[in-house]
């Protein structure tokens, strides 16, 4: 059996430290929580001529290719060459997985009073006890670690981060930037959503007007661009607000993230969200027209020409095993009359548009694996039958993940309840505008993968977890990099460590020196010791007289909003400042309840709150009517209270539609007149006194 052994000399720059504590405290710096930590007693002093590496091991467990850019990537460290020849302050030991038990990405670390001993199986354990290192040390500025054992390893192979780059264009420093903070907290999944309706994002050769055409827009703000119909225009026109990435540009990203054990996940939206190709490329559309479909027809072959064209070049781009087609809300109204999509329904015996959609992903995935990869689709590709080798990420919740894995697919789980970071992560009044809702970091750190139904041989296909930042009001850097930091940590947590040793309190003292370390790095990261937390009407205990009461819901909530059900209107508990929090109750129409307040009562107070949120269609009732009755029969109106609340204010708003009287009854209507359809009305608790 061949050894290999070699020194690397590199000392640390020397530096002050004032965010995060020393010796003893080292362990709070890191994140994810390793495996299993044991204190020993003394401290590793690192001395002033800095540290000094050296790597060993056996050919088996790594390449000379491996070990030669890991000792590249030990190079570009915050260091400068120095130290003695005649003892390495940092020892990594390579061994087989047989040799020293340990698995792919896994590390042991010793560290005692005059050396650090790592032992690795693979290039990416040695790797990430770096990274472990580094936050120990607060980024290589603290001079004294303490004592310890440490044997980490992750409960997950996949660890991801999405990153829309479609709704607003990011730079390639930018996402290279990112990739250095997902190595910090030991990610190694960048999942890059380069096409959408608002923009597509690489070069492609054989199809130049998606990026001389579909690529820019001349409104920078993405709700201007819709409400000014959702156009494109020519790279050189003044003002065009857009770009892409070269190819040259995506490998060198690509490049980056291999030297950190990142993979790079590109995805290109299909069938649907393809506005943007079917405005540079009218004759894949259904109606040959642009600006009239948002979905690929599946009934032409110049269509999979197209996407087998591209795809093509998008695997010459990105060597990894991953191509992610989306899949996710394709309309598909247009092909229930194509004649293209009719007449190949019919030739291949397809019951229905959604099995038209599957046959249109099997087909995708048939030229993929063709190519030795393979796909992944939001849950949306389950619909109509789930082609034979994708892996489905789940984000409506997991209800499509478990249906995934139940059939044997392999699954990520994201879903928007804990893992879609562009809702607001805190009091939305002292937020940047957001998509809404309200997702703070103790939410996103409960998320807990594995559901109660699954077994053991289940979990072999729960690849992992990824955090998801859609960016239609996300257009500026600075405000991505607020969204993902720390919430991107809890997820990597989640990710990474086991649940036993999960511990929010812990989390979030670590999380939020974590964050001052990334601000002290240039990260805008959210400062968790300003946080203001939920609603504060949603942090008490409601008394009134229709407290507990029954409602009477003459129109019945929606199904997918439906809090707690039927007491929730009358359970005593204000919501807090999102409308998926379980304590508000949706309706997609008027609403019309009665509350019995089961004996005739003096009345003085009855009031009802409701949210506005426009950016996800949710707006004040028009009018809200408010009557009594002593029989539940005749009802006395006691007032009529109009909305005053502009419907154009995009921040998130409260309107309490109240009426003050001096009646006696034992039932309450409450009835609210919906803007139109398509909206939504939120209401939280009927109180009455």
């Amino acid at each position: 059996m061949k050894y290999f052994s070699f020194f690397l000399f590199l000392a640390l720059l020397s530096s002050t430290m004032s965010a995060a504590g020393t010796g003893n405290d080292s362990f709070c710096n890191i994140i994810p929580v390793p495996e299993h930590y044991e204190h020993l007693d003394g401290s590793f002093i690192i001395p002033e001529c800095g540290l000094t590496f050296r790597i060993s091991g056996s050919e088996q467990a790594a390449s000379s290719d491996e070990l030669e850019s890991f000792a590249d990537y030990l190079k570009k460290l915050p260091m400068g060459e120095a130290g003695s020849r005649k003892k390495a302050s940092v020892e990594f030991r390579f061994m087989t997985a047989r040799q020293s038990g340990l698995r792919e990405e896994s590390y042991r670390m010793k560290v005692s009073q005059d050396r650090i001993v790592v032992e690795a199986s693979s290039v990416s354990g040695a790797f990430y006890a770096v990274q472990t290192l580094a936050q120990m040390t607060y980024l290589w500025k603290l001079h004294e670690i303490s004592c310890c054992m440490i044997e980490d390893s992750p409960r997950f192979s996949y660890r991801g981060m999405h990153m829309d780059v479609s709704r607003h264009f990011r730079s390639k420093e930018f996402i290279m930037k990112q990739i250095d903070a997902m190595a910090l907290m030991k990610m190694n999944r960048l999942h890059l959503h380069l096409t959408d309706g608002a923009g597509w994002r690489m070069e492609v050769e054989s199809y130049p007007r998606l990026t001389e055409f579909a690529a820019w827009r001349l409104q920078r703000k993405w709700s201007d661009w819709v409400s000014s119909g959702s156009e494109y225009c020519e790279k050189g026109t003044p003002g065009a607000y857009g770009g892409y990435y070269t190819k040259a540009d995506l490998k060198e990203i690509v490049s980056y993230a291999e030297a950190r054990h990142i993979d790079v996940i590109p995805e290109i939206e299909m069938p649907g969200h393809s506005e943007e190709v079917l405005a540079a490329y009218p004759e894949l559309s259904c109606s040959g027209r642009p600006y009239a479909d948002s979905d690929f027809c599946p009934g032409k072959e110049e269509t999979f020409r197209f996407i087998e064209d591209v795809l093509t070049e998008v695997m010459e781009v990105f060597p990894g095993e991953y191509i992610h087609i989306g899949g996710d809300e394709a309309g598909k109204n247009s092909w229930k009359t194509c004649p293209d999509c009719i007449a190949r329904m019919e030739r291949e015996g397809l019951e229905g548009v959604d099995e038209l959609q599957s046959y249109l992903v099997h087909r995708v995935e048939e030229f993929v694996n063709s190519k030795g990869r393979r796909i992944i689709g939001w849950d949306e590709i389950l619909q109509g039958g789930l082609a034979p080798n994708a892996t489905v990420m789940s984000w409506r919740g997991t209800e499509g993940g478990l249906q995934a894995i139940s059939s044997g697919h392999d699954v990520i789980m994201t879903p928007v309840s804990h893992c879609y970071l562009d809702y607001t992560q805190d009091a939305p009044f002292r937020e940047p505008v957001s998509m809404g809702g309200y997702l703070p970091l103790e939410k996103v750190y409960s998320y807990e993968p594995r559901e109660s139904s699954m077994s053991d041989e289940d979990m072999k296909h729960l690849l992992g977890v990824q955090a998801n930042l859609w960016a239609e009001w996300v257009k500026e850097d600075s405000h991505a990099e607020y969204m993902y930091y720390p919430r991107s940590a809890a997820i990597a947590e989640i990710g990474w460590s086991r649940p036993e040793n999960r511990n929010y309190e812990e989390f979030r003292a670590r999380a939020g020196r974590f964050t001052a370390l990334l601000r002290e790095m240039g990260y805008n990261a959210f400062d968790l010791s300003e946080e203001y937390g939920n609603r504060r009407e949603s942090l008490d205990t409601l008394v009134h007289l229709a407290s507990g009461c029954p409602v009477d819901y003459k129109i019945l909530y929606a199904p997918n909003y439906p809090g707690t059900g039927d007491s929730t209107l009358t359970d005593s508990f204000f919501g807090g400042w999102s409308y998926g929090d379980g304590r508000w109750q949706g309706f997609r129409s008027d609403i019309d309840m009665v509350v019995d307040l089961k004996k005739n009562t003096p009345i003085r107070y009855i009031g009802v709150t409701f949210m506005q949120q426009t950016q996800a269609w949710v707006h004040m009732p028009v009018i809200v009517r408010i009557s009594v009755s002593e029989d539940g029969i005749s009802f006395v109106p006691v007032a009529e209270v109009p909305n005053d609340v502009p419907g154009d204010c995009e921040r998130l708003l409260f309107k309490t539609f109240q009426a003050v009287c001096n009646v006696k009854a034992r039932y309450v209507r409450i009835q609210a007149e919906n803007l139109r359809e398509e909206t939504w009305l939120f209401t939280d608790e009927i109180v009455v006194n």
